[in-house]
Protein backbone atom coordinates (compact mmCIF):
# COMPACT_ATOMS: atom_id res chain seq x y z
CA UNK A 1 0.00 0.00 0.00
CA UNK A 2 1.01 3.38 -1.22
CA UNK A 3 1.07 6.27 1.02
CA UNK A 4 0.65 9.81 0.21
CA UNK A 5 3.49 12.33 0.68
CA UNK A 6 3.04 14.32 4.15
CA UNK A 7 3.73 17.75 4.06
CA UNK A 8 4.47 20.29 7.38
CA UNK A 9 2.00 23.01 6.95
CA UNK A 10 2.81 26.32 8.12
CA UNK A 11 -0.14 26.96 10.17
CA UNK A 12 0.30 23.88 12.12
CA UNK A 13 3.67 24.64 13.07
CA UNK A 14 2.93 28.00 13.86
CA UNK A 15 0.66 26.85 16.23
CA UNK A 16 2.86 23.62 17.49
CA UNK A 17 5.62 26.72 18.50
CA UNK A 18 3.16 28.94 20.49
CA UNK A 19 1.61 25.63 22.26
CA UNK A 20 4.94 24.74 24.06
CA UNK A 21 6.34 28.22 24.49
CA UNK A 22 4.76 27.67 28.13
CA UNK A 23 7.14 24.61 28.94
CA UNK A 24 9.94 26.58 26.89
CA UNK A 25 10.20 28.60 29.94
CA UNK A 26 10.82 25.87 32.26
CA UNK A 27 13.68 25.09 29.42
CA UNK A 28 15.18 28.82 29.17
CA UNK A 29 15.66 28.88 33.02
CA UNK A 30 17.41 24.76 32.75
CA UNK A 31 19.61 26.55 29.90
CA UNK A 32 20.14 29.51 32.46
CA UNK A 33 22.08 27.11 35.09
CA UNK A 34 24.02 25.79 32.00
CA UNK A 35 25.01 28.98 30.98
CA UNK A 36 26.23 29.46 34.55
CA UNK A 37 27.83 25.89 34.98
CA UNK A 38 29.39 26.37 31.45
CA UNK A 39 31.13 29.61 32.46
CA UNK A 40 32.30 28.72 36.00
CA UNK A 41 34.05 25.59 34.31
CA UNK A 42 35.74 28.30 31.74
CA UNK A 43 33.94 27.61 28.26
CA UNK A 44 33.90 30.49 26.65
CA UNK A 45 30.18 32.09 25.52
CA UNK A 46 30.29 31.10 22.32
CA UNK A 47 31.25 27.91 22.75
CA UNK A 48 28.25 27.01 25.47
CA UNK A 49 25.89 28.92 22.85
CA UNK A 50 27.49 26.45 20.11
CA UNK A 51 27.05 23.86 22.21
CA UNK A 52 23.29 24.17 23.16
CA UNK A 53 22.67 25.20 19.31
CA UNK A 54 24.42 22.04 18.15
CA UNK A 55 23.31 19.22 20.86
CA UNK A 56 19.90 20.00 22.49
CA UNK A 57 20.66 17.64 24.97
CA UNK A 58 20.55 19.64 28.33
CA UNK A 59 21.01 16.48 30.69
CA UNK A 60 24.11 15.66 28.10
CA UNK A 61 25.58 18.85 28.05
CA UNK A 62 25.88 18.91 31.60
CA UNK A 63 27.20 15.20 31.83
CA UNK A 64 29.94 16.65 29.65
CA UNK A 65 30.84 19.45 32.02
CA UNK A 66 31.29 16.76 34.50
CA UNK A 67 33.84 15.56 32.86
CA UNK A 68 35.16 18.93 30.88
CA UNK A 69 39.27 19.87 31.84
CA UNK A 70 42.27 21.01 29.83
CA UNK A 71 42.34 16.98 28.54
CA UNK A 72 38.98 15.73 27.69
CA UNK A 73 38.27 12.08 27.91
CA UNK A 74 36.55 11.34 24.51
CA UNK A 75 35.46 7.83 24.99
CA UNK A 76 33.76 8.20 28.64
CA UNK A 77 32.11 11.34 27.22
CA UNK A 78 30.82 9.73 24.04
CA UNK A 79 29.58 6.48 26.31
CA UNK A 80 28.23 9.17 29.40
CA UNK A 81 26.43 11.25 26.48
CA UNK A 82 24.96 8.10 24.77
CA UNK A 83 24.04 6.60 27.87
CA UNK A 84 21.76 9.84 29.03
CA UNK A 85 20.33 9.99 25.55
CA UNK A 86 19.47 6.35 24.71
CA UNK A 87 15.93 7.28 25.28
CA UNK A 88 15.75 8.84 22.18
CA UNK A 89 16.48 5.43 20.24
CA UNK A 90 13.03 4.87 21.00
CA UNK A 91 11.70 8.04 20.54
CA UNK A 92 13.25 7.88 16.94
CA UNK A 93 10.98 4.16 16.78
CA UNK A 94 7.39 5.45 17.66
CA UNK A 95 7.79 8.43 15.15
CA UNK A 96 8.71 6.89 12.69
CA UNK A 97 5.92 5.03 11.26
CA UNK A 98 4.42 8.78 11.87
CA UNK A 99 7.03 10.46 9.96
CA UNK A 100 8.55 8.34 7.48
CA UNK A 101 5.97 9.84 4.52
CA UNK A 102 7.86 13.05 4.94
CA UNK A 103 10.89 13.38 2.10
CA UNK A 104 13.92 12.82 3.64
CA UNK A 105 15.03 15.95 4.05
CA UNK A 106 12.05 17.16 6.49
CA UNK A 107 12.21 13.89 8.14
CA UNK A 108 15.67 14.19 9.02
CA UNK A 109 14.96 18.34 10.38
CA UNK A 110 12.28 17.55 12.12
CA UNK A 111 14.09 14.61 14.05
CA UNK A 112 16.76 17.18 14.45
CA UNK A 113 14.24 18.83 16.79
CA UNK A 114 12.72 15.76 18.42
CA UNK A 115 12.88 15.97 22.63
CA UNK A 116 11.05 14.27 25.33
CA UNK A 117 8.01 17.65 25.48
CA UNK A 118 7.06 17.75 21.95
CA UNK A 119 7.32 14.11 21.15
CA UNK A 120 4.91 13.57 24.01
CA UNK A 121 2.51 16.20 22.90
CA UNK A 122 3.01 15.00 19.03
CA UNK A 123 2.47 11.64 19.88
CA UNK A 124 -1.04 12.28 21.97
CA UNK A 125 -1.78 14.00 18.48
CA UNK A 126 -0.99 11.06 16.12
CA UNK A 127 -2.92 8.57 18.67
CA UNK A 128 -6.00 10.82 17.65
CA UNK A 129 -5.31 10.46 14.25
CA UNK A 130 -4.21 14.35 14.03
CA UNK A 131 -1.28 13.83 11.85
CA UNK A 132 -0.92 17.56 10.62
CA UNK A 133 -1.58 19.18 14.14
CA UNK A 134 1.04 16.79 15.58
CA UNK A 135 3.35 17.06 12.90
CA UNK A 136 3.54 20.98 14.00
CA UNK A 137 3.77 20.03 17.64
CA UNK A 138 6.83 17.79 16.69
CA UNK A 139 8.32 20.71 14.50
CA UNK A 140 7.12 23.67 15.74
CA UNK A 141 7.32 22.98 19.20
CA UNK A 142 10.41 21.60 19.04
CA UNK A 143 12.19 24.97 17.67
CA UNK A 144 9.92 26.93 20.76
CA UNK A 145 12.22 24.32 23.14
CA UNK A 146 15.87 24.42 21.29
CA UNK A 147 15.12 28.56 20.39
CA UNK A 148 14.72 28.98 24.40
CA UNK A 149 17.44 26.17 25.12
CA UNK A 150 19.59 28.61 23.69
CA UNK A 151 18.48 31.54 25.11
CA UNK A 152 18.88 30.24 28.20
CA UNK A 153 22.27 29.62 27.65
CA UNK A 154 23.67 32.93 26.68
CA UNK A 155 21.06 34.53 29.68
CA UNK A 156 22.92 32.32 31.95
CA UNK A 157 26.07 33.89 31.24
CA UNK A 158 25.18 37.17 32.54
CA UNK A 159 22.23 36.33 35.00
CA UNK A 160 22.78 32.43 35.86
CA UNK A 161 24.19 33.35 39.73
CA UNK A 162 20.27 34.60 40.25
CA UNK A 163 19.17 31.15 39.55
CA UNK A 164 22.10 29.09 40.77
CA UNK A 165 19.99 26.22 41.86
CA UNK A 166 16.70 25.78 40.11
CA UNK A 167 16.36 22.46 41.64
CA UNK A 168 15.80 24.62 45.18
CA UNK A 169 12.31 25.95 43.43
CA UNK A 170 11.33 22.77 42.05
CA UNK A 171 11.35 23.80 38.54
CA UNK A 172 13.59 20.15 37.99
CA UNK A 173 10.44 18.54 38.76
CA UNK A 174 8.66 20.50 36.06
CA UNK A 175 9.74 18.37 33.01
CA UNK A 176 8.96 14.98 34.70
CA UNK A 177 5.67 15.53 35.98
CA UNK A 178 4.96 17.02 32.31
CA UNK A 179 5.59 13.94 30.79
CA UNK A 180 3.66 11.36 33.57
CA UNK A 181 0.65 13.76 32.78
CA UNK A 182 1.18 13.04 28.93
CA UNK A 183 1.43 9.42 29.54
CA UNK A 184 -1.42 9.20 32.41
CA UNK A 185 -3.87 10.95 29.99
CA UNK A 186 -2.53 8.94 26.68
CA UNK A 187 -4.38 5.81 25.86
CA UNK A 188 -4.19 2.64 28.28
CA UNK A 189 -4.89 -0.77 28.42
CA UNK A 190 -3.64 -3.97 30.43
CA UNK A 191 -0.82 -4.17 27.68
CA UNK A 192 0.66 -0.18 28.63
CA UNK A 193 0.14 -1.10 32.62
CA UNK A 194 2.58 -4.07 31.89
CA UNK A 195 4.99 -2.43 29.50
CA UNK A 196 5.19 0.79 32.59
CA UNK A 197 5.87 -1.65 34.86
CA UNK A 198 8.52 -3.54 33.07
CA UNK A 199 10.52 -0.61 32.29
CA UNK A 200 9.92 0.89 35.90
CA UNK A 201 11.04 -2.02 37.53
CA UNK A 202 13.98 -2.65 35.65
CA UNK A 203 15.14 1.00 35.22
CA UNK A 204 14.95 1.08 39.16
CA UNK A 205 16.97 -1.85 39.41
CA UNK A 206 19.80 -0.81 37.13
CA UNK A 207 19.35 2.58 39.10
CA UNK A 208 20.63 0.41 42.55
CA UNK A 209 22.94 -1.35 41.68
CA UNK A 210 24.70 -1.04 37.80
CA UNK A 211 26.61 1.78 36.86
CA UNK A 212 25.26 5.29 37.11
CA UNK A 213 23.17 6.44 34.03
CA UNK A 214 22.60 3.32 32.97
CA UNK A 215 18.83 2.95 34.16
CA UNK A 216 18.17 5.17 31.35
CA UNK A 217 19.44 2.62 28.72
CA UNK A 218 18.44 -0.35 30.85
CA UNK A 219 14.68 1.00 31.46
CA UNK A 220 13.73 2.39 27.72
CA UNK A 221 15.43 -1.12 26.18
CA UNK A 222 13.36 -2.85 28.41
CA UNK A 223 9.87 -1.05 27.78
CA UNK A 224 10.88 -1.25 24.15
CA UNK A 225 11.33 -5.05 24.08
CA UNK A 226 7.80 -5.01 25.88
CA UNK A 227 6.11 -3.05 23.66
CA UNK A 228 7.29 -4.82 20.70
CA UNK A 229 6.41 -8.65 22.33
CA UNK A 230 2.96 -7.30 23.35
CA UNK A 231 2.01 -5.27 20.13
CA UNK A 232 0.66 -9.00 19.20
CA UNK A 233 -3.14 -8.12 19.55
CA UNK A 234 -2.90 -4.60 17.44
CA UNK A 235 -4.23 -6.24 14.46
CA UNK A 236 -7.80 -4.34 14.80
CA UNK A 237 -6.77 -2.53 11.02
Amino acid sequence: MHTQELKLELNAIQQGFVSLVPISLFVLIFGAAFGLAASQEGLHEATAVLMSALVFAGASQFGALDLWGTQVPVLPLAITVFAINARHLLIGATLYPHIRSLNPITRYGVMLVASDANWALSMRAFAQNETSRGLGLLFGGGIALWFFWIIGTWIGFYFGNAIQNPSAFGVDMVMGCFLLTMALGGNKNNKTYVIWAAAATSSIAAYLYLPENSHVIVGAFTGGIMGVLLKGDHSEH
